[in-house]
């Protein structure tokens, strides 16, 4: 088992030498990872249900400072060493995906590989229309962005045509020093559990608990078994519909011939020369011996 705290990004506590001195104390008890949450403005009229307290409504005022996570991991990254650092949630719609891939990236390279990305659709609907993304478009918009994301890091070409996002080949360097970068779903909704199975890498619930978690793990292996099988379908499909028969792999490569056959005659004469090879080279060892 793993453990991590979140950095303080809000309130009184939210300065360089607080969020330093924390950073630093808790990679020296052994923590495993530092966390960051995201919000980029906080509305004086917030309509949307907050869903994590019975209420409904949001725990913080307006005028509460509130760190942009990015930039404080970044910080955090020049004063630590190892230990892994991460957002709880990063709402996709706050940036473009293009733009995230490449602070992500350079995040990740500055810290030496050292990034996880918690990623979800969010909920606060005045926040996410600020940005131009349609509240109830949300999910399918962030499932596009996490497919950008992946383009960008894995691709050295990475080019794109979906509903919400079209580029042609671009180059966005540095790329992760993975390779990739980790990504943990947020939510605990059906779309979130499919968003976990078809495009993570693991599952971040938020203030999860232990009946919560028993209740929603059978519903994820359930999205997780589905992806599966719809991935084999389309690889299945793939490979029905893919290159011409002449292009394709031969269907028993274990048989396949990479040498012409020979006739009876030839097979016969090429059996007789490895048989008299022996007795050739001993008459030739014997004729040099004399001649010296």
């Amino acid at each position: 088992m793993k453990f991590g705290c979140h950095l303080p990004v809000y309130g009184p506590a939210a300065t360089r030498a607080t969020i330093l001195g924390f950073a630093r104390r808790m990679e020296s008890l052994g923590f495993d990872s530092l966390w960051a949450s995201d919000h980029v403005v906080i509305p004086w009229k917030i309509r949307s249900r907050y869903p994590y307290n019975p209420t409904g409504d949001f725990p913080l005022s307006p005028e509460t400072p509130f760190l942009e996570p990015l930039t404080t991991l970044a910080v955090v990254a020049g004063a630590t060493e190892h230990i892994a650092l991460g957002t709880t949630v990063l709402v996709l719609a706050h940036r473009h995906p293009v733009l995230l891939a490449k602070m992500l990236a350079t995040l990740d390279q500055l810290s030496g590989g050292r990034v996880i990305v918690g990623a979800g659709v969010g909920w606060m609907k005045e926040e996410i229309e600020l940005f131009g993304v349609d509240y109830q478009r949300r999910g399918a918009w962030s499932d596009e962005a996490l497919r950008v994301l992946r383009a960008c890091w894995r691709e050295p070409r990475p080019r794109f045509e979906g509903t919400f996002f079209r580029f042609d080949e671009l180059a966005v360097e540095p790329k992760p020093v993975r390779g990739d970068i980790p990504i943990w779903i947020g939510g605990d909704t059906p779309a979130a559990l499919r968003r976990v199975a078809e495009l993570g890498d693991g599952w971040h619930p938020a203030f999860p608990t232990p009946q919560s978690l028993g209740e929603a793990l059978p519903r994820l292996r359930d999205a997780s078994s589905r992806a599966r099988r719809a991935t084999l379908r389309r690889r299945t499909a793939r490979g029905a519909e893919g290159a011409p028969r002449s292009r394709r792999q031969p269907r028993h490569p274990r048989i396949t011939r990479t040498r012409p056959r020979r006739d009876g005659r030839a097979l016969r004469e090429v059996r007789a020369r490895r048989q008299t090879a022996p007795v050739d080279r001993a008459r030739r060892a014997s004729s040099t011996s004399d001649r010296s």
